[in-house]
């Protein structure tokens, strides 16, 4: 038979060795001793004292109390098997037979449930921390559960890394923390197995690959507050803080804010923001607004943390502007189908007293409430209109009386009017009453003023 190549041979030793390199760890089932009964939960089981019993013998079957001072604890029953229904965590315990005081058997009874199966992801919250692996249970582990993590590179025949994990059952997972020496390449890969057991059978997770940077997800930012800028109504300042676990003097992380009105059912999200701060421009007038921040590492590594609690804030709102709260808002929604157009109107809302409890709740308010510039145009529209009614009759006024004095009779027309008796009153003139004498002329009479005198007397 001929040999195979060399080159073959080098293959396929090649393969083995990878395929010893990334073969997992076995999981199985602990083992249990001769005298454990195993009984799943929920489910009836019978334990047996002997095979064959004496004739007129008794056989009383006792249970061991937790915190029993010696001997045996509660009696159960007589007879040479024991059934118990419904079996439940509490009911795992030694339980013993025995005739009289002689004993016939002591047996061991654990209940428990086959671990489900580890479905595992890790994350590392800075990159100088340890990687934590974790997976999630749907119902509480037996008692007895034990599950295990191993590390170790890919493609490497070297042991793996052993650690011990732990079961947290308000979170109700299992973690497990993979210590990272000082100095790793985090661009190298990892081989990520888990196993899970107990005394009713085990499970293994399946293998995960990871790097120390694919797995880094900061935790979410803190102190996310929400504040509102003078004389500004559509704006908005965001400010937080990087989490504790994350040290800015190494590493910075970049950050994504989200944002909506209460009445709105989508975000709006701004990308790239490098500050702890954010400007929000477009805010809806009078309308509280819910703000989430989130982190990732500053050269994209990674994932995406959580999202930080919400923080809600509103704009400044002019205390004597009330078309906040009666005009429809221009800003315009964004939609699920990224389209834009939605016009919502605001409700006005009053506090009202609940079957005299003084509990506070929000009615629509019937009262209807006026823009200070309808006001504004009504009065003066009304003042012009006045001032136009009052010109037009004070115009008309003027003609009515002019022509009633043309048609009304003079009073004492008709009649002779009184004259004062009395002489005339002189009027002065210019003109001398009497000329200068002139030369006489032959023939005629010349008569002066004082000839006049005589005369007259």
């Amino acid at each position: 038979m001929a040999r195979p190549p060399g080159t073959l041979l080098l293959l396929l030793l090649l393969l083995r060795l990878l395929h010893l390199a990334a073969a997992g760890r076995p999981c199985g089932p602990v083992r249990l001793s001769r005298d454990t009964v195993l009984g799943h939960l929920g489910a009836n089981i019978t334990l047996t004292c002997q095979d064959e019993v004496p004739a007129n013998t008794t056989v009383l079957w006792q249970v061991e109390e937790q915190g029993a001072a010696g001997g045996w604890g509660r009696q159960l029953a007589e007879g040479n098997t024991l059934l118990l229904r419904r079996l439940r965590y509490e009911d795992s315990g030694h339980y013993s037979c025995s005739v009289g005081s002689r004993l016939l058997r002591s047996l061991r009874l654990l209940v428990a449930e086959p671990p489900e199966t580890p479905q595992v992801s890790c994350y590392r919250r800075s990159h100088d921390k340890d990687v934590l692996c974790e997976w999630p249970q749907q119902e509480k582990p037996s008692p007895g559960t034990r599950a295990l993590l191993w590390v170790k590179q890919r493609f490497v025949a070297e042991n793996a890394t052993e650690q011990r994990c732990r079961y947290f059952s308000k979170a109700r997972k299992f973690v497990c923390r993979v210590k990272v020496p000082p100095g790793t390449d985090d661009t190298k890969h990892l081989v990520v197995s888990t196993c899970v057991s107990n005394s009713a059978g085990g499970s293994a997770g399946k293998d995960k690959i990871i790097t120390l940077s694919s797995v880094l997800k900061p935790d979410p930012p803190v102190n996310v507050t929400v504040q509102a800028l003078e004389k500004a109504p559509q704006r908005l300042q965001v400010n937080w803080s990087y989490p504790s676990s994350w040290d800015p003097r190494f590493y910075w992380l970049r950050f994504q804010v989200r944002y909506r009105p209460e009445p709105a059912p989508a975000f709006v999200e701004v990308d790239q923001v490098t500050t702890t701060w954010l400007d929000i421009r477009d805010a809806w007038r009078g309308t509280r607004h819910v703000v989430q921040v989130r982190a990732k590492d500053e050269f994209g590594h990674g994932a995406w943390s959580e999202w930080s609690q919400e923080a809600v804030g509103t704009p400044w709102t002019d205390p004597w502007d009330f078309t906040s709260e009666m005009e429809p808002f221009s800003s315009q929604v964004p939609m699920e189908d990224g389209s834009y157009g939605v016009t919502l109107f605001p409700k006005l809302f009053r506090e009202d007293d609940t079957n005299g409890a003084g509990g506070a709740v929000m009615e629509s308010s019937t009262h209807p409430v006026a823009s200070p510039y309808a006001f504004l145009v009504t009065g003066g529209s009304l003042l012009l209109g006045i001032a136009l009614f009052v010109g037009i009759v004070v115009r008309y006024r003027q003609t009515w009386w002019t022509s009633g004095q043309e048609t009304t009779k003079p009073e004492g027309e008709g009649q002779h009017m009184l004259v004062p008796l009395g002489l005339p009153v002189p009027t002065f003139s210019d003109t001398p009453l009497l000329s200068h004498p002139a030369p006489s002329a032959p023939g005629m009479l010349h008569m002066t003023h004082a000839d006049f005198s005589s005369s007259g007397q």
